[in-house]
């Protein structure tokens, strides 16, 4: 499981992308996968990870959709070898 979680300044961009009509459907995942580690012990899924993967390598995503989806990859747990 992920040790970090979701800081008062990223829960906040989080909050104003999740109540915002311009933001894309991949910067609304990010947020809510951010926003829901706000209280741990939970990680960002593999699905959420690649929304918020997407939405960083968008250059049309404002500010507030980047740092959902920057905390969001942050805390995304680590991937077993088999």
């Amino acid at each position: 499981m992920a040790t970090k979680i979701t800081g008062n300044k990223a829960a906040k961009s989080s909050s104003s992308v999740l109540s915002s009509d311009s933001a894309g459907k991949a910067s609304k995942s990010a947020a809510g996968s951010a926003l829901s580690q706000v209280v741990p012990p939970k990680a960002t899924s593999a699905k959420a990870a690649t929304a918020a993967s997407a939405v960083l390598r968008d250059g049309r995503t404002s500010a507030a959709s980047k740092s959902a989806a920057g905390s969001a990859l942050a805390q995304r747990a680590g991937i077993k070898k088999k």
